[in-house]
């Protein structure tokens, strides 16, 4: 037990946590920046087994925070390489690499069987996907966001709220990583964090890090932290659901002008189209777009004038 002495001589740690951690079933979603921090430090810190998702390759243009990749690997599956690169930092534990996308399909099957997850995804339509399926299940979930020189890190679900508590409305607008920039020491310190939080989470740190949230402005050099263990579920929420789950009689929108079809009985239109020519509310009624973010400011638009079930298909998340 050489390999994780220095840890173990913390008193919160011992032998007993360290044998917490080595029977610890942790999901980690993503495999870019936030994922560079997470995965050695969680494989250095002797965590049994580790799931790793990720549909993407290598990209040069990501190298600069997501550190765990060479140029050599452009082109590679990230989720291969990462867990090559983990597996050869500690050879003790299990690390399995699925080098596909995390969708509304396959999602239940990835989550069975986990103590832990880590949203490390850069998707909010992931984001709420896995928060809605942990909340269900009370698996608890790290989630974080970095864009820019700030972000946050939370612990959500497990007993506590979920994501929608914390954010129940649709971002104010679609900026991600490719389009708005970000710094990688940003990127690093916030998934250096999850990795402490979910740490603290399999040896039931007291307080615990389910029901807290963290923002960090590395503009300022100031972080801020609260706790939200009773915000309220919001009454309303719209789901992502997978193309697969598509019923034969729900009204399918396709939200975009200029992408095929995402499903064969989809017509084409926008939010002000929609609310002028609604079709019948006793079916369910399906906004698809791109990310996920027309989708869902569509579906606050029509939900006071549609009393039927509204659900949200993203076609990168699908």
């Amino acid at each position: 037990m050489s390999r994780y002495a220095r840890q173990m001589m913390l008193p919160e740690v011992g032998a007993v946590g360290q044998a917490r951690l080595s029977t610890a079933r942790v999901l980690v979603v993503g495999a870019g920046g936030l994922a560079a921090p997470v995965l050695p430090l969680l494989a250095g810190a002797g965590i049994g087994h580790i799931t790793l998702i990720d549909g993407d390759v290598v990209s040069l243009s990501n190298l600069h925070r997501q550190t765990l990749f060479q140029e050599t690997d452009c082109g590679r599956p990230k989720a291969e390489v990462a867990a090559q690169r983990c597996s050869a930092l500690n050879s003790e534990i299990e690390i399995v690499a699925v080098s596909h996308a995390l969708t509304p399909a396959n999602a239940p099957l990835v989550l069975a069987d986990v103590d832990l997850v880590l949203d490390c995804a850069d998707s909010y339509a992931v984001s709420y996907l896995l928060s809605d399926l942990c909340h269900a299940q009370k698996t608890p979930l790290i989630s974080a966001s970095v864009l820019g020189s700030g972000g946050y890190v939370g612990g959500f679900c497990g007993g506590v709220p979920s994501l929608r508590a914390v954010f129940p409305y649709a971002p104010d607008n679609g900026a991600i990583c490719e389009t708005a920039g970000v710094y990688g020491p940003v990127v690093g310190m916030i998934g250096a964090l999850q990795a402490q939080m979910a740490l603290n989470i399999l040896l039931e740190h007291v307080p615990s890090p389910l029901g807290q949230m963290v923002q960090l402005d590395c503009r300022s050099y100031r972080s801020t932290t609260f706790r939200f263990d009773h915000a309220p579920e919001p009454e309303v929420s719209f789901p992502f659901v997978a193309i697969e789950e598509l019923q034969a009689d729900d009204h399918i929108i396709e939200l975009r002008a200029d992408a095929p079809l995402l499903h064969p009985k989809a017509r084409r239109s926008d939010a002000e189209m929609l609310l002028q020519t609604l079709p019948n509310p006793q079916k369910r009624l399906v906004l698809c777009c791109a990310t996920g973010l027309r989708a869902w400011r569509t579906a606050e638009r029509i939900h006071p004038i549609w009393p039927g079930e509204i659900v949200l298909v993203a076609a990168s998340a699908s």
